[in-house]
């Protein structure tokens, strides 16, 4: 036989059903599951609560609605003969408690499907970076949800601190790494972008024994910023045997100059003496800087003016011609000797007339 055909479960098989043939004494002892459900699912679940009963009355199951406590509980009895009954009936409620509707619920009751709440809310420090990323796994109007349900079967319920995933088993798988990735900072698309080409490539029966991981995305982060180096860098010695020399006394220094052997009177000098100049040196500098202010700021050079340029010819004859235009043209008021000649020229004619 290939070792291919023998990798592979042949197309529309599934797995037996269970029934009291297979174990036709029941259980020996009764076992229970109760839990706890909120104020505010207390009206959705008084609604449902027949159906609940009816569901689990099929596998032999009691099922019990406290309203006083607020818990809901399951029990096994005499008749039941699946041992898992209780483990399904269990993940029920507990999905009834986490806002999950009846209408999807009740699909936990068959073997093919699964359910998985996924816990949250510890996996982000800041309470303002956990919102935001719960947003994105949701999406704009929630189609990153509604893909991440297509491409996997299953149905996802995000509520407070919690996600909770019902539907194949493969398919809760791929739902916990999207989820877990989102709030790692890794978005959901990169991995919605992965899980359709998965779904493309099972559909080729070539590529079912081969690798992928060439056909799928190696997503690389852009936002990763350099750690920043410390101003003091620690650097080792080199290692040495021999400890560091002893450092000098302050009579090793006195000997070595020869203060040591100086009398009382010397060394008070001395020390005077150094004093004084260093006195001298802060006086000296404190008088440079008072004389800074009276020290006068560097004069611009003037700035040369340019002579006018003599370059260009004035052309005489030109002037003269306007000069001569002008005349021609009686433009305003005559001058006074024109209009004394003009009427001594008038008078002369009345005269003659």
């Amino acid at each position: 036989v290939d070792e291919s055909e023998l990798l592979t479960v042949p197309d529309g098989w599934k797995e037996p059903a269970f029934t009291r043939e297979d174990n036709p004494k029941g259980l020996l002892e009764e076992s229970s599951f109760a839990t706890l459900f909120p104020k505010y699912r207390e009206a959705y679940l008084k609604e449902c609560w027949p159906l609940v009963q009816k569901a689990l009355g099929e596998h032999y199951v009691n099922a019990a609605l406290d309203l006083i406590e607020g818990s809901m509980t399951v029990t096994t009895t005499k008749k039941t003969f699946d041992p898992y009954a209780i483990i399904r009936a269990r993940d029920l409620i507990k999905l009834l408690a986490r806002s999950v509707p009846f209408e999807q619920v009740f699909r936990i009751l068959q073997d093919d499907v699964a359910c998985d709440i996924i816990k949250i809310g510890s996996l982000v420090r800041k309470r303002e970076t956990f919102i935001k990323r719960r947003a994105r796994l949701l999406g704009p109007k929630g189609s990153t949800l509604k893909a991440l349900e297509l491409l996997t079967n299953c149905y996802i319920m995000v509520q407070g601190n919690t996600v909770s995933a019902l539907g194949p088993f493969s398919g809760l798988k791929e739902v916990r790494k999207v989820v877990l990735d989102t709030m790692k900072n890794i978005h959901p698309i990169y991995n919605i972008k992965t899980l359709m080409i998965k779904r493309e490539l099972a559909k080729d029966p070539e590529l079912r024994t081969q690798s992928w991981e060439r056909f799928l995305p190696k997503f690389k982060r852009k936002n990763l910023k350099k750690r920043k180096e410390p101003k003091k860098k620690n650097t080792k010695k080199e290692y040495t045997p021999f400890p560091p020399p002893q450092p000098e006394s302050q009579i090793d220094k006195e000997l070595a100059s020869g203060e040591y052997f100086l009398k009382e009177r010397q060394k008070k000098r001395k020390k005077m003496e150094e004093i004084k100049a260093k006195q001298a040196d802060a006086i000296k500098k404190r008088q440079e800087e008072r004389n800074k202010a009276f020290i006068p700021p560097k004069e611009k050079p003037a700035v040369k003016t340019k002579k006018a340029s003599t370059e260009k010819k004035i052309d005489i004859e030109a002037i003269k011609e306007k000069v001569k235009n002008a005349k021609k043209k009686k433009l305003g008021a005559l001058p006074e000797e024109e209009v004394k000649l003009k009427m001594a020229a008038d008078d002369k004619k009345k005269k003659k007339k």
